[in-house]
């Protein structure tokens, strides 16, 4: 199983004068796990899909802040 959320930890100089981040997360998109779109996909009803901002539920991602704890 994938993950959406990625994480790596960066160089940290002794010299930097910033405290430093020990480790940093970014997101990706559902659509690199997929590799092509196969027919009948489930979709969001009108309304949802222009809340969501994608017709099909499989590409949707909600954004998270970094400094908030995701809800699932």
């Amino acid at each position: 199983m994938h993950s959406l959320y990625k994480s790596y930890k960066p160089y940290v100089s002794p010299f930097d004068p910033c405290p430093p981040i020990k480790v940093k997360t970014y997101s990706t998109p559902p659509n690199l796990y997929l590799g092509y779109q196969p027919p009948d996909l489930p979709q969001f009803t009108p309304k949802e899909a222009l809340r969501a901002g994608t017709l099909w539920k499989v590409f949707y991602d909600p954004y998270y802040s970094p400094y908030e704890k995701h809800k699932e």
